[in-house]
């Protein structure tokens, strides 16, 4: 482990705008340190000792992505037959089923850790033997844009660095938050029911030390800016192992002041801001994503002034697209959608309607009425789903519902019914079409079911969603095309093809949402030169729909057609019909699958 000091020189040939940001953002987060000496540790830490800065810092643009971009989520022994490697599995999946349609891999945490299935990380330079190594991450990321996890709030309480704070080994021990029990902490935000702090014996007698997430998942101290350099430290070496998106796992929960919620304090947005400035310095083009599954307007503020994350996770879309299609109703889906601003150049939005980790509900909040959200989680629950929850002052709320997505989409409030696949698709094709970059979590691209036995072996609800698929059946079932999951992916790689190749659906192209009765939800967007226009329109409800074609403006003189069936469409005069959960993309040029 490296903890970079600040005996470093300066590079001569650091850019005088890269060394003045760095030196003023590190003035107003560490007021009692030196400024030009933090700055040329971080310098340092972040490019290595032999790295050069870009000389020109990349402007805010749209130039990162195109509507070819998409990234599968998975962890990386998601796929097992008890032979290879899970790595080489995963590898060998990547290029038998997504080469070619899909472009980025996001690996969760891939290191070695204790719980939370990964995210308690004991060692972020080294990955977990029982998956790999750094070839074989290299070797995926030959191939597509690799994201990885930095869980930066937090590591393993039985990790090294806690083990020398423990004993009292410098520089560790101001590496982790502790506090007093008698201090005042009744406004601090939580993601988890459990005791904040957790008493730990040390070389110095008891403290108490902070835990957001669970009582083996202790919390950093970034106000030390030793801890701020040892992760810029380990960005630099996923960078140089192939990683080009890095995810800043619950960093709305960085900074900690007593007294406050320790949620989306200033400090934690200046440190997003300054490895921002690092990653448009910084020769590869790294993308930098924040994971703050927050209420939508706190998570939008993780854009900054298009000087902090290039990319946020659009957490609002997965519960109000669960709540449209299990009430066949569009109306808090539009009002949220209307009332979203277009991301500005050099950042966007991070589409996906289910993770890892569930469904949250928190970024519904105002969003949706709680009475609706009792009535999702009710149908959820018939469905299978668990339910899991987060503490406030006034008590607890829900917090996320555990279920896969496939599973979720049974039926609709009335009840199990046999529309699952239609109703799975069209949340879909609404995913991909939105502006923004569209993301599947792998048990979604595969139609998994819940696993209720992970839930009974591990014994909490995310483990529904978490099922380890042997791989040699999994084959079996991909390459019979009769099969749901092989089904499921043969429709999604084809709408993946298609969507790919429309300017239209760049994720910075024009979108205004469209008003045509609660039943629909549809929006245009134009593509960046303006030549081409696609109406994303999809039925919501379970029976057969029709939109006038007057509705829509359809240039007169272009051909319009649906991009997903071929199908002209007739204007100006007729009604466009859909069928149950049916989504067409009605575009005047482009070419159908």
């Amino acid at each position: 482990m490296t903890v970079r000091g600040a005996a470093h020189t300066f590079r001569a040939t650091a850019p005088a705008r890269l060394r003045n940001g760095l030196r003023q953002l590190l003035a107003s987060i560490y007021p009692d340190h030196n400024p030009v000496q933090l700055a040329t540790s971080v310098e340092a830490a972040f490019l290595g000792e032999a790295g050069t800065p870009r000389k020109r810092g990349r402007i805010p643009a749209n130039a990162l992505w195109s509507e070819k971009d998409n990234y599968v989520i998975t962890y990386g022994n998601t796929l097992v037959d008890g032979e290879h490697k899970p790595l080489d599995l995963l590898h060998d999946f990547s290029d038998r089923y997504l080469a070619g349609v899909f472009t980025g891999i996001h690996i969760l945490p891939f290191f070695p850790f204790t719980s939370d299935d990964g995210f308690a990380v004991t060692d972020y330079r080294v990955v977990n033997s029982q998956l790999g190594d750094w070839a074989d991450i290299a070797r995926i990321a030959e191939h597509f844009r690799l994201m990885s996890d930095l869980v930066m709030n937090h590591c393993s309480s039985q990790s090294r660095m806690f083990s020398d704070f423990l004993q009292g080994h410098e520089p560790w021990t101001g590496f982790f938050k502790v506090a007093d029990p008698d201090d005042d902490l009744t406004a601090v935000v939580r993601p988890r029911t459990h005791p904040l702090l957790r008493e730990f014996k040390t070389e110095t007698g008891v403290k108490h030390v902070w835990c957001t997430f669970s009582h083996d998942q202790v919390d950093f101290d970034f106000s030390n800016p030793h801890v701020l350099l040892e992760f810029l430290d380990i960005i630099r070496g996923h960078i140089e192992w192939g990683v080009r998106t890095i995810r800043l796992d619950a960093v709305a929960f960085l900074w900690k002041e007593i007294g406050t919620p320790c949620i989306h304090l200033r400090q934690t947005h200046e440190i997003v801001r300054l490895i921002r400035l690092l990653c448009d310095y910084c020769e590869e083009p790294i993308v930098l994503i924040t994971e703050t599954n927050v209420p939508n307007v706190e998570n939008l503020s993780y854009f900054g002034n298009r000087n902090e994350a290039h990319m946020i996770y659009n957490f609002a879309l997965p519960p109000l697209l669960l709540h449209a299609l299990l009430g066949g109703t569009s109306k808090y889906l539009n009002a949220w959608q209307m009332a979203m601003p277009p991301a500005q150049l050099g950042c966007a939005y991070f589409n996906f309607s289910a993770s890892h980790d569930g469904i949250g509900l928190r970024p519904a909040e105002g969003l949706i009425p709680d009475n609706e959200i009792e009535q999702v989680i009710d149908t959820v629950q018939d469905f299978g789903g668990r339910v899991s929850f987060y503490s406030r002052p006034e008590g607890e709320r829900p917090y996320e519902l555990n279920v896969t997505l496939f599973d979720a989409f049974a039926g609709t409030h009335r009840g199990v019914d046999h529309r699952q696949m239609e109703r799975f698709l069209c949340s879909q094709a609404i995913v991909m079409g939105l502006e923004g970059i569209p993301a599947f979590y792998i048990h979604a691209l595969l139609a998994t079911r819940n696993d209720y036995d992970g839930v009974e072996k591990l014994g909490y609800n995310r483990a529904i969603n978490r099922k380890r698929l042997d791989y040699t059946r999994l084959r079996n079932e991909l390459d019979d095309p009769q099969t749901v999951p092989a089904r499921i992916l043969s429709r999604l790689k084809a709408m993946v093809r298609v969507r790919s190749a429309q300017p239209a659906f760049h994720p910075n192209a024009t979108q205004f949402t469209l008003q045509l009765g609660d039943a629909f939800f549809g929006f245009w967007r134009q593509s960046l030169d303006r030549s081409q226009s696609i109406f994303a329109i999809s039925n919501l409800t379970d029976e057969q729909r029709s939109v006038p074609s007057m509705a829509l403006n359809l240039i007169e003189g272009d051909d319009w057609h649906d991009l997903l069936t071929g199908e002209p469409v007739a204007q100006p005069a007729g009604e466009i019909v859909f069928a149950p959960y049916q989504t067409r993309w009605i575009s005047n040029r482009g070419q159908a699958s």
